[in-house]
Parts: C-alpha cells; structure tokens; sequence
C-alpha cells in the first residue's frame, strides 16, 4: 500500500475512532472493522498453518478481538491503534484455539531451529558472557531476522501463560501472574480473556530483562535455577527481577483498570 494511502487511512481510523468515542454507534464501528480488517487476516494468515483451523474461523474469531479494541481504545493515549488492536485480535484467535483443544503445530523445520537455537544461545553466552541478541542468534543459526522472530513466536505461543504457577520469592513468599488480576473467581476456571490480553500487554511494557525472567519462569515453567542458567544470571537475580516484575505488572493492571 502507498505510502500516501496508509497515512490516509490512519488519518481516516483516528477521526473516526474519536467520533465513536463521543458517539458509539454500530455503523461508526463496522466502518472501522472494514478500515482495519488487514490486521484480522494477518494474524489469522499467521495462525491458519499452526492450527489446523479454517481461515474463514480464524477472521470470524479475529474480528471480535479488533471489535473489542475498538470498544477499548483511548485516543488520549497516544497509541497507535494497530500496535493496540493487535494484541486483542490475537489475544482472542488463540483463546479459540485453547477452548477448542487444538495444539498449535509449529513446522518442522521451526522445531528443529527451536533446538539449534537452545545449543546456540548457551554456545553465545559463554563466548559472549552476557545473553546473545536476537540478531546475533539469527547470525548463529544462518536465519533472518524475520524468522527468527516467528520460531520465537511460533514456540512462546504454544502452550498459554501458566498463571496459577506459584514462584517463591526472595522473602519466602508466594505469588502468582494470577493474583494481578482483579477477581479471585477466575482463578477456579478459565481466566476471562480480556484480563489476559490486559496482562500480556502489561508483559511487553517491562523492561526486556524482566520480561524475559517472567516469560520462562510463568510461561516456560522453568525453575529460577534454570532461568538463572539460560540467562547467564545468579538465582539472586532471578529471584529479585521476579518479585520487581509482579510489582510493576500489579502497577499497570491497577493503572489500566482506573483507566
């Protein structure tokens, strides 16, 4: 798409967001769901070969995610709307996905660089004494960048955030990425689909050292000694960026929810 035409249309979205702000009306929102439907086939396209779902599920199910962006986004905030829509279509493609059983099949070939890469990253850090970047890692295994990032993708994605999963802090005390969210209830069933979105985009808003402690302790069940390994970090460390991470994602789901 032109240059001329995507400022355009983000000109267009922006005015009439804002004029459903001030006026929600079904018309204003199917007009910005026919604006922004490129962002639903995206991820649905990223979806559709991992899944084994039909497309045509996928953009039905994606759309009520960027529906459910559109009803919370807040102009005031200087977001992008597509960096903000994203995480809902996706956060609602991959709750279908789990209700309906379905283990997301990552090609083979993106199998076999998740187990190059393991080798690689442990190889880089004792060469580099620090934790490689991504580039240096899509250096090692003869990838780009581009790839890289969805193996990364692909992999974090296949199994959901282990919220319940206790971690005992440095004071002996337990906690949780569940106890971030508002109502205890859902902790018994499944966790309602907007916290969740809301607490994943908490996640991105860490600092990346922290994001990556809390993704492999929370969502690849790694011990705190096995974080410390992969990171080149003592369990101190780990230990300490778990309990400032919890704090800070207890800060912005607080702050969201005044919002």
């Amino acid at each position: 798409m032109p240059l001329q035409t995507t400022q355009a249309l983000k000109g267009e979205t922006a005015e009439l967001l804002q004029q459903y702000q001030q006026h929600p009306n079904p018309r204003l929102r199917n007009q910005l769901v026919q604006m922004n439907i490129g962002l639903v086939r995206r991820e649905a396209h990223r979806w559709v070969h991992q899944s084994g779902e039909t497309y045509e599920d996928l953009m039905q199910v994606g759309s009520l995610g960027l529906i459910r962006a559109i009803e919370r986004f807040d102009l005031s905030k200087g977001y992008a709307f597509s960096s903000f829509a994203i995480p809902y279509i996706r956060g609602e493609i991959q709750h279908y996905l789990r209700d309906r059983g379905t283990a997301m099949r990552i090609p083979r070939r993106w199998q076999s660089l998740a187990h190059q890469a393991h080798k690689a990253i442990r190889a880089l850090q004792l060469d580099l004494h620090r934790q490689p970047t991504d580039a240096e890692i899509a250096v090692a295994l003869e990838i780009s960048m581009a790839e890289w990032q969805e193996v990364k993708l692909a992999t974090r994605n296949r199994s959901p955030l282990s919220l319940d999963a206790p971690v005992l802090d440095e004071d002996n005390t337990s906690a949780s990425l569940g106890e971030l969210l508002p109502d205890p209830k859902y902790r018994s069933f499944q966790l309602a689909e907007e916290d969740r979105i809301r607490l994943q985009q908490a996640l991105h808003q860490l600092e990346t050292r922290t994001r990556e402690v809390l993704e492999f302790v929370f969502l690849q069940d790694l011990t705190q000694k096995e974080t410390a390994e992969r990171l080149g970090i003592s369990s101190v460390t780990v230990s300490r960026r778990v309990k400032q991470g919890l704090k800070c994602l207890r800060l912005l789901m607080a702050s969201g929810e005044a919002d």
